[in-house]
């Protein structure tokens, strides 16, 4: 007796329903609230034009390899000094996440030498650091090594070396700042001072938001993201920030997508305040995007001029007319933390379910190739006429499963390019997703007719052989462990 076409809609439908409630009911939920207004965010004054006076950057200037040896490895550095007698301030260049190269800071270590401020940018250590294992206190002594060799140059004043430091750098300078006296003052770009995870998190959102990504792939990459255990994603910055002594000069852009830079003032002001410390100065730049430039060009204007006038001026310029000035921020969501996934959804059973997943397609495929190379004389008659549309049902199946999991990977490679380059990438970003939902029903749908297909057979006498119990566990097993995984992933939930 065949299963009709009206009676597989109906059980595809409720199941369809079941797997949907999972998106809802189960946790963790991430659903950032607007950020409350600030009044001190809403009127803030222009720069002073002292800070963005013209600097005369037209003295020649030297250039000198270094290597410093640091914890498990040395370290590549490149220092730029003017050519001229004299004693210079100084300053140490910390990279952001990613490989660090030394090359990313000639711009401005250039156009700071020929002002006349001595620079050292140097490659981020690869050993200790990586996409899994970070250590800022690490990251933050070789910074101070840097520090040091600058403070024993006969061309530096050792009482005006400090430390400049964009995106993750700005977890690190703040530590080697707090940690030593030699530091004489701190430069922040785009320095988050919320925790790793928080940082991700509201810059994940905006991006979306940016792309015009339906709110099913932010549930998707959040839940993703409470999944990931690395230890650094949970860094408090705050303790290091109260331990900065020195002047600070923080600059953030009004277009970066990947910080919250107004509740990053908040952090970096409340800090200081409760450090005793008043001598900071925060800029904000008009149209400034992540790296100070617009839209990844020039330099936002002033920017150069700004960080030239005020390290020349110190210890002067260490005490600021106004604390906060230049263009108004406006960043429209709270940075909010990702909850950890639950331990049914942590990363060892998300592995664990798709080793089983993989191990039920294979054994599928290859109990099905071992029934087939025994031959059909071994096989009762109603089993062998029987058994093919079934064997062909799994296949399917398993091609399908197979194809989800590639699509969920590529779509989040897709959405991390696109977050970089973001000019006509909304409808491929629909797209994307319109391919990955269509999988995971269509994948929903032949677990459905599969189970029917087999229960059909069986009441019409199909005496499965261990084998070919082998292939249909494995394959309809699989599919529903990644079935639920789907569910939990947002992949079955309404809306769009």
């Amino acid at each position: 007796m065949r299963t009709g076409r009206g009676t597989l809609s109906v059980a595809a439908g409720l199941v369809l329903v079941a797997l949907a409630s999972v998106g809802y009911v189960l946790p963790p939920a991430f659903d950032p609230p607007p950020l409350k207004a600030d009044v001190a965010f809403q009127a803030i004054p222009p720069q002073p034009r002292a800070e963005l006076r013209p600097v005369v950057a037209t003295g020649s200037i030297k250039r000198e390899e270094i290597s410093l040896r640091a914890e498990g490895q040395s370290l590549e550095g490149t220092v730029r000094s003017p050519a001229r007698t004299g004693r210079y301030p100084a300053m140490v260049f910390v990279s952001g996440s990613g490989n660090g190269s030394r090359t990313e800071f000639e711009p401005q270590a250039e156009f700071l030498a020929k002002a006349g401020v001595v620079t050292l940018a140097f490659d981020k250590r690869t050993v200790g650091y990586n996409f899994r294992d970070r250590d800022f206190g690490l990251l933050a002594d070789d910074a101070l090594r840097m520090v040091e060799y600058l403070r024993g140059r006969q061309d530096v004043d050792a009482s005006r070396v400090g430390i400049w430091g964009v995106s993750e750098g700005g977890w690190v300078v703040p530590i080697a700042a707090a940690k030593s006296d030699s530091v004489g003052f701190v430069v922040l770009v785009s320095s988050p001072n919320v925790s790793p995870l928080r940082q991700v998190a509201w810059a994940l959102n905006e991006q979306l938001l940016r792309l015009r990504a339906p709110i099913g792939v932010r549930d998707l990459l959040t839940r993703a993201m409470g999944v990931v255990g690395f230890d650094f994603l949970r860094y408090d910055a705050m303790p290091a920030l109260r331990g900065i002594r020195q002047p600070v000069l923080a600059f953030y852009g009004t277009t970066d997508p990947s910080i919250p830079f107004v509740e990053s003032t908040q952090a970096l002001t409340t800090a200081l305040k409760q450090a005793g410390n008043d001598d900071y100065t925060i800029r904000f730049m008009g149209n400034g995007d992540h790296a100070m430039r617009v839209g990844g060009g020039p330099f936002t204007h002033g920017y150069l001029e700004t960080l030239a006038n005020w390290i020349l001026g110190l210890p002067g310029t260490a005490e600021p007319v106004l604390h906060l000035a230049g263009a108004t921020p406006v960043q429209r969501f709270e940075a909010s933390d990702v909850p950890a996934a639950p331990w049914y959804a942590g990363g060892t059973m998300l592995g664990l379910t798709i080793c089983l997943a993989a191990v039920g397609y294979v054994a599928g495929p290859v109990a099905a190739m071992v029934v087939r190379l025994r031959g059909r004389h071994h096989i009762p008659e109603t089993t062998a006429r029987l058994w093919p549309p079934i064997r062909r049902r799994l296949s399917r199946m398993a091609w399908t499963g197979l194809g989800l999991l590639v699509s969920v990977v590529a779509f989040i490679v897709l959405l991390v390019l696109f977050s970089i380059n973001q000019a006509g990438a909304w409808p491929a970003v629909l797209a994307g997703w319109l391919v990955v939902r269509v999988l995971a029903v269509l994948m929903l749908i032949q677990e459905v007719t599969a189970v029917a297909a087999v229960v059909a057979g069986l009441r019409e006498g199909m005496r499965p052989s261990r084998w070919q119990h082998v292939a249909i566990a494995g394959v309809l097993g699989g599919t529903g462990l990644l079935l639920v995984a789907a569910a939990y992933y947002g992949l079955f939930s309404f809306p769009w």
